[in-house]
């Protein structure tokens, strides 16, 4: 079966089609809608039913979805499974090119597993979602900047003012998109119900609702809560090797950070209101000897899974079937 790899990057796709167990030459495409209607094109006319790119943040979405919407399979892959490939066949050369070659092997060999393309309001809500993170990131900055210059008798008082000024700017920008992505929430059912199934977990207010549900509807509705945490990066990673080497686990970090940052607020908030999160954090750090963050990780994975229970059963967050207070004898 002809196949292609596809490296994306913010402006540049580099393409390599793979024919009859050769690879091609390596092709350069803007990645913008013009660039994608050529690569449908190149696709078609070499009759290649089956492509993989690397999962990029936001810049290989738009070109899944044409590809998709193309008729055209796509599989998304992990970019830690894609370094484990080209670590795999001896790749020692990181190029744009080169890891378009790697891609195409890696849809030959490797089982086809296809992308599932989200409803145009999911993928709306995620950019939203994406978008209303940038800027909460960028206030914690403006205000980190701000209270170091407030300290110092050297900074003029025209830039405190400015950046205040911005501050400001950013509040009232946050403000403006999560208002946007509330009547986008409002105006979907699909949207609407899992919100509100999100509302009914302490910890979780409008923000992390917003923030979780960008990025948990996207996901394959098959997927299983072990498959969701593993999405997440926060299944344990094991080191053991022999007699000497038997490190402690620790998370992997090898999925989507994006959806771990929307779980840390939640599950902080959680240990503090929930009764029987907070049991289970207490019970980490008294009786596991687990340091706060580590507990803080594992409640984030606790809560992973409630999650994909309560979506999946359409049933508001229990939380006495996560972790049961012990009754004082």
């Amino acid at each position: 079966m002809n196949v292609a790899g596809i490296d994306v990057g913010s402006e540049k796709l580099a393409m390599v089609i793979g024919k009859d167990g050769r690879l091609h030459k390596p092709r350069d495409f803007i990645n913008e809608s013009t660039g994608h209607a050529a690569i449908i094109n190149a696709l078609r006319s070499a009759k290649v039913p089956r492509v993989c790119i690397e999962a990029t943040g936001v810049y290989h979405l738009d070109l899944a979805v044409a590809l998709h919407d193309a008729g055209i399979g796509v599989m998304v892959v992990n970019p830690k499974a894609a370094r484990r490939f080209a670590e795999a066949m001896m790749s020692r050369t990181k190029t744009d090119p080169v890891d378009a070659a790697l891609l195409a092997e890696f849809a030959a060999r490797m089982p086809y597993v296809a992308w599932v393309r989200p409803s145009d309001e999911v993928l709306a809500l995620r950019a939203y979602a994406r978008h209303l993170a940038a800027l909460t990131k960028l206030r914690t900055q403006l205000k980190n900047q701000l209270h170091a210059w407030q300290q110092s008798g050297t900074v003029p008082a025209a830039i405190v003012a400015a950046v205040l000024e911005h501050i400001k700017q950013v509040d009232a920008h946050i403000e403006s998109m999560r208002g946007k992505a509330l009547d986008l929430v409002g105006s979907h059912a699909s949207l609407q119900k899992p919100y509100e199934l999100l509302l009914s977990v302490k910890g979780i207010a409008e923000a992390s609702a917003i923030a979780l549900l960008g990025e948990l509807l996207v996901l394959p509705e098959g997927m299983s809560a072990r498959q969701w945490v593993a999405m997440a990066g926060l299944d344990p990673r094991h080191s053991q090797s022999g007699k000497s080497v038997n490190k402690k686990p620790r998370i992997s970090k090898a999925g989507n950070r994006h959806l771990r940052m929307a779980l840390y607020m939640p599950s902080l908030s959680a240990c503090r209101h929930d009764p029987h999160l907070r049991g289970f954090y207490r019970h980490l750090i008294d009786h596991r000897g687990l340091k706060k963050l580590q507990a803080v990780c594992a409640v984030m994975r606790k809560l992973l899974t409630a999650l994909h229970a309560i979506l999946k059963t359409a049933k508001p967050f229990d939380g006495s079937r996560l972790f049961a207070l012990r009754q004082e004898g």
